[in-house]
């Protein structure tokens, strides 16, 4: 299976100005690819593929009009872009808004990959100097590597989020099953507490977005009030509204990095509803949902049962909040805390009755229910 290792960069002011130069020419070379295929159907009715394009860069570096160092970063600036148009073409297809593939400025094309490790970039044996990494064109750049990369390293990006530099290393690795559990266990998310078990323990909410909010107002006025958009006093203060998000981001996904390692930890079934989360999104409570990031937390548990020989189920989410456990529709409103069922008699915090029902649902047949299974010897 393929996972991701990030690592800071820590390059001095030199190699942070040859890196910004990269972005630069990978931008250009960019917007000028997806000029030519813009004109080339306007006035010949001609689709370009990457390969099409592909052969032309050969041409470009030998008459000085590409600078990027490395042959296969700019092949992967092409793919970049061919990737773009067949999502676009796919979104026309299924009948979705299209989202016709638009230029790049300098300043949002925040990344490179080096589709080859080794290539163009090399990270230093440890009997040599472990904490650098060398990148065509810049140099040794030091690193932070806070964990061993394990696995065989295939790509090597090199990223740059704010004022920091990250290189992301796409590593093929075997999966590491976990001793097997007969346990289960089902997860209720929500606004209040960030998720509750069905064996009573909830996860409070951190609200990383709601906790930053003084400090955005703060620099969002600030801004506001530069008036010119192409000073450096402008930009400045957009860098550092940029490093106040950047750090919300790195917030929770530490924390649901942390929440998920622990579920998969402890339990050999995981079950979870199959919410809509971008549907959830786009209504009154759009704020809190985007704060407490169900969809990236859902993804984590997935990858990470995937690799230790977990189960994943993902069950029908409708009515798990207006359900009791006994079979009886139980009507609520968002406001009421407290389930109360006249059929049975059961009396508990709703979140963690949902918490069963979602349970329960899972371990019923998935014949009868609406009932996705991921586990590891499925990939």
């Amino acid at each position: 299976m393929r996972k991701t290792f990030k690592y800071r960069l820590y390059p001095t002011a030199t190699q942070r100005e040859l890196l910004r130069m990269q972005l630069s020419e990978a931008c250009r070379l960019y917007n000028a690819a997806l000029q030519e295929r813009r004109d080339a159907y306007r006035t010949h009715g001609e689709s370009l593929n990457y390969y099409t394009q592909a052969n032309q860069l050969k041409e470009i570096r030998d008459a000085g009009d590409l600078s990027l160092p490395n042959y296969h970063c700019a092949q992967d600036v092409l793919k970049r872009l061919d990737k773009a148009f067949q999502a676009f073409f796919r979104r026309i297809k299924h009948g979705e808004k299209p989202g016709f593939p638009r230029f790049k400025s300098s300043r949002r094309y925040d990344s490179i990959t080096f589709p080859s490790h080794a290539d163009g970039n090399r990270l230093l044996k440890p009997e040599q100097r472990k904490t650098h990494l060398r990148v065509q064109g810049v140099g040794e750049i030091k690193i932070l590597l806070h964990r061993p990369i394990i696995g065989e390293i295939k790509t090597v990006s090199v990223k740059r989020e704010g004022k920091q530099w990250y290189a992301c290393f796409s590593v093929e690795c075997a999966k590491k099953p976990l001793p097997e559990l007969d346990n289960a266990i089902g997860i209720d998310v929500g606004l209040e507490s960030f998720a509750v078990l069905s064996n009573g323990d909830a996860i409070p909410n951190p609200r990383w977005y709601r906790t930053a909010q003084k400090r955005l107002r703060r620099a969002q006025r600030k801004v506001a009030r530069r008036v010119n958009k192409r000073s450096h006093r402008r930009r400045k203060a957009i860098l550092a509204l940029q490093n106040i998000h950047s750090r919300i981001q790195r917030l929770r996904n530490e924390f649901q990095h942390k929440q998920s390692f622990k579920l998969v930890q402890h339990f050999g079934i995981i079950a979870i509803e199959d919410l809509n989360v971008k549907g959830l999104a786009g209504g009154m409570l759009s704020k809190s949902v985007h704060d407490v990031g169900w969809a990236s937390f859902f993804s984590k548990i997935a990858y990470k049962a995937e690799s230790a020989g977990r189960t994943l189920i993902k069950v029908n989410p409708s009515g798990t909040s207006q359900t009791c456990l006994c079979g009886a529709t139980v009507r609520k409103l968002l406001s009421d805390p407290e389930h109360v069922c006249i059929e049975c008699g059961l009396v508990a915090p709703r979140d963690f009755v949902s918490a069963q029902v979602i349970l329960q649902r899972a371990r019923i047949s998935p014949s009868r229910q609406n009932v996705e299974a991921v586990s590891s010897c499925v990939s």
